[in-house]
């Protein structure tokens, strides 16, 4: 190979590599949540209590977010942590068993609902996803499937709430999706709503 040619060739895929890990910008004026996963209503959970097998289950959480186990009846779980939630079964089993030790593991993610992402109009799967940090506008297509063909994806709008105010953000879907245009990736944060609409034409 031409020296010249190798050189051209080793610079682009340094660009290219570079270009991979460049993480997604968030708004400045927008502050990414941190802290602990809290468990949402449609979240599974296993419930493990040391040297006691038959009062350990796995549960999924119901829609008014409380969850029943054995020797347990409705006990709050949506907007805990796991950790939390270990010590409210700890306590609720003291009348039964002796020092119980719990540990609690979110098997299934759904989140509660003002950390979900939701996605409705012409996407190929509308529906809620569970955010996770770092989540870009690809990662929310990529879940959802993409775009229907009648979608009219570059006038997609993100709505979202930012100290009590609703903003709309115009999103290019078409070009991220169809034309690989990366500086059509934004950054999404929990509660946002994606609204793809039909194209007319």
């Amino acid at each position: 190979m031409h020296p010249i040619l190798r050189m051209t060739l080793s610079a682009g895929l340094v660009l290219l590599a570079g270009c991979a890990h460049r993480p997604v910008p968030v708004p400045e004026e927008v502050a990414v949540p941190q802290g602990d996963y809290l468990i949402g209503a449609g979240d599974v959970i296993n419930i493990n209590v040391w040297r006691n097998p038959e009062v350990s289950a796995s549960v999924p959480v119901r829609p008014d977010g409380k969850i029943t186990t054995p020797l347990v009846e409705d006990l709050q779980a949506a907007g805990k942590t796991s950790t939390q939630l270990a010590r409210d079964v700890e306590k609720a089993l003291e009348k039964y068993i002796q020092q119980p030790m719990a540990t609690v593991t979110v098997t299934s993610f759904v989140g509660p609902y003002n950390q979900q992402i939701r996605v409705i109009g012409q996407a190929a799967k509308p529906q809620a996803l569970a955010y996770r940090q770092g989540m870009s506008l690809m990662d929310v297509l990529i879940a959802v499937g993409g775009i229907t063909d009648f979608a009219a994806g570059n006038k997609a709008n993100i709505i979202r709430t930012v100290n009590g105010a609703r903003q709309s953000i115009p999103v290019r879907l078409q070009d991220l999706l169809r034309d690989g245009d990366i500086s059509a990736n934004v950054a999404v944060l929990p509660g946002d709503v994606l609204v793809i609409p039909e194209s007319w034409f």
